[in-house]
């Protein structure tokens, strides 16, 4: 052929043929040819393509591997979180989410949308102008990793959409490795000598991160789509389940298992049917994921921390294995509870290699007659910390040992139970069942506070995970979370530590500093008080308004808040009744830290009131999510789509499709260095 209009149309042809097969096959599950009809044609194409390089796209079929391999990820910002979800384990709690649902958004009843949690890896695609431009990890929710190549090499993910696609828009999916590929696969490694794969979802995550996409593409990995993250530039369905079913039209490929249920009561039906079948998917499911099918209800409804409020993972009950309780362990946590840990001989449950396990309190050890030595029974239940359920007794040989949390720490020279980390004397208050060690300072206690603290969920202060927290611990750098705030002055001592680089040091002094604006809920949260969560550290906050005013409640006061009972109230009182706790929330306040909210102003007196923003592209100074907050605090309301109301289009790095139609309204455009001017920064 020397006609190119005719090379290139035979060459488009081929990729529409290949492709249509392609769908047939790794999506519908029900090819048209045999493989070597398909190969044919893959070959054809390839020779094509070899011979005239002109024509060769990105999106062709042949370039779903091939690509060098890469040195390092690079960072990709969700232009909107990916949540994580909140966990079901009974009927109960199931009804406790959907009677929460309905009081927040006056709904005598609603639609669900039910689909099985599969055991694999998070990622999200970005599709524009048709094509697949990047596919990412879950990450920390906010930003992932980069491994757009790898996901090019699924084939059961489209590389290009139909025309009648949104312009720019974002699916969210599970990759899996399905049980019998991650068998194979394990197969494979063992007779080239190498480490097994514990279980598929390990094996799916270390697939997709490979550096080089040529080893990703060998293995048989696939994905279901579950949701549309967002869509610009065209109108989408209203309703979850609608929304899924137009993703199939689109060539993505949704789980056939998904179902749309009436009522609550339908909910539980399909979570037991999957409980008596899940043995015979082709995949590992730890659940079902339920969703408030109104994708209206879903915004209003929103999220708490992390989780939406909309959508919770109803997990299948745990899977069990036996194994021998070696030893009792004792751990120290951040409120100085000691807390027993079972030391097993290791065993697989549910493709997870488990060496210890949770045993709560020792009149739990007591109630369920576990001891040293006893073959027990232990059991996981999706990400939940694997736990003890209790001893076989028909397996006692009498080598068994009682546990004795008290004979188990006592000191001989000091001839009292005393703390395993710091010697510190233990106390059991009246009415409890846990021990405490009494020493507020104890090493142990201060890096799990310091952890909690710098946590996403607290102040997240980015570069201050476990090891970097022991690190600042063992160097005495840091004795308390106030400490914190003075780290700005030893800069040069923390360059000289391990893996702390100048620019490791300044990017954690960042955010420290940048931690001092964190919202006063999220402050409270932080702080660590016993039974205070974040929906509850919610509550304060908008309640009291400010750490001080919280500090000083009487016990009466804290009763008044809907949903705290005395224990939280005590909690709180005993909390802020400790000399060294009011020190620290002293030295928060003295560094700058926001320990009370900003006093509300009406709408309109706010300098953006009025005023709607949208963003394209990619901003250096702060995330989409951080910029769009403080548009909203200033009394501005932030957008995904340009129109004729659009007041500013705030451009960053490589803008989208946005750009383009804010030119043809001709809607005003702003820098991201305008926009900080604008938000007075």
């Amino acid at each position: 052929m020397k006609d190119l209009a005719q090379v290139k149309q035979r060459i488009e042809q081929l990729r529409a043929q290949i492709n249509y097969h392609n769908y047939r096959y790794y999506v519908l599950d029900s090819p048209e040819i045999s493989d070597a009809e398909y190969d044919l044609l893959m070959r054809d194409l390839q020779q094509l393509e070899e011979e005239y390089p002109q024509f060769l796209t990105p999106d062709s079929p042949t370039q779903r591997v091939g690509a060098a391999p890469v040195e390092a990820f690079g960072v990709v910002e969700h232009p909107l979180p990916l949540l994580s979800l909140g966990n079901a384990f009974s009927q109960e709690e199931l009804l406790a989410w959907y009677t929460r649902a309905l009081k927040l958004v006056a709904e005598q009843r609603f639609k669900f949308v039910c689909e099985h949690k599969i055991d694999g890896l998070a990622v999200a695609l970005t599709y524009v102008n048709g094509q697949l431009t990047t596919g990412a990890t879950r990450g920390d929710g906010f930003r992932g990793e980069n491994i757009t190549q790898n996901l090019r090499t699924i084939r059961s993910i489209p590389l290009s959409v139909p025309k009648e696609a949104p312009p720019r828009f974002e699916v969210r999916g599970e990759v899996f490795l399905p049980k019998a590929g991650f068998h194979k696969l394990n197969q494979e490694r063992a007779k080239e000598g190498l480490p097994l794969f514990a279980n598929p979802r390990n094996a799916a995550a270390g697939s997709v991160r490979q550096l080089d996409p040529r080893i990703t593409a060998k293995r048989p990995l696939d994905i279901y789509i579950y949701m549309l993250g967002y869509a610009e530039g065209k109108a989408t369905p209203p309703t979850h389940w609608e929304t899924t079913e137009y993703l199939k039209s689109l060539g993505f490929k949704v789980n056939p298992n998904n179902s749309l249920l009436a009522n609550i009561e339908q909910v539980e039906q399909y979570h037991q049917t999957w409980v008596e079948r899940r043995e015979s998917l082709p995949y590992e499911a730890d659940g079902i994921v339920v969703k408030v099918d109104s994708l209206k209800l879903q915004r209003q409804l929103g999220s708490i921390g992390h989780e939406p409020r909309w959508a919770i993972a109803y997990k299948f009950p745990a899977i069990q294995g036996t194994t021998r309780l070696v030893d009792i362990g004792i751990s120290v946590g951040r409120t100085g509870t000691l807390n027993p840990y079972a030391i097993l001989e290791p065993i697989s449950v549910g493709g997870v290699t488990i060496r210890q396990a949770a045993l709560h309190n020792e009149d739990d050890v007591r109630r369920k007659d576990i001891r040293i030595n006893d073959t027990v029974i232990v059991q996981r239940a999706g990400e939940v910390i694997p736990e003890v359920v209790g001893p076989v007794t028909s397996k006692r040989t009498g080598q068994e040992k009682e546990f004795n949390l008290l004979k188990k720490i006592f000191d001989k020279v000091k001839k009292r139970p005393a703390c395993p980390v710091c010697g510190a004397e233990v106390i059991k208050p009246e009415g409890e069942v846990m021990y405490y060690c009494s020493n507020a300072a104890c090493p142990a206690q201060v890096h799990e506070r310091l952890q909690h603290f710098t946590s996403r969920g607290g102040m997240d202060i980015r570069g201050i995970g476990e090891s970097q927290s022991a690190m600042l611990l063992r160097e005495g750098l840091v004795k308390n979370i106030a400490d914190l705030y003075d780290l700005k002055d030893k800069k040069e001592q923390l360059t000289k530590l391990e893996r702390m680089a100048e620019k490791n040091v300044t990017n954690m002094l960042n955010a420290i500093e940048k931690s001092k604006e964190t919202p006063l809920a999220r402050v409270i949260f932080a702080l660590g008080i016993r039974h205070i969560g974040e929906e509850m550290a919610e509550l304060l906050a908008k309640h009291f308004g400010s750490v001080g005013r919280l500090q000083n409640a009487s016990k009466e006061e804290l009763l008044s808040v809907p949903t705290v009972g005395p224990k939280i109230a005590d909690s709180i009182i005993a909390f802020f009744g400790r000399e060294e706790n009011r020190r620290i929330i002293d030295r928060l306040r003295k560094a700058g830290v926001r320990l009370e909210e900003e006093a509300a102003r009406p709408l309109e007196e706010l300098p953006l009131a009025g005023q709607e923003f949208v963003i394209t592209g990619r901003l250096e100074t702060f995330s989409r999510q951080e910029a769009e907050a403080r548009i909203k605090a200033l009394g501005g309301t932030a957008k995904s789509d340009v129109t004729t109301k659009t007041t500013y289009l705030v451009v960053g790095a490589d803008p989208g499709s946005k750009l383009a139609r804010a030119q043809a309204l001709g809607t005003k455009q702003l820098t991201e260095e305008e926009l900080l001017q604008l938000l007075g920064k």
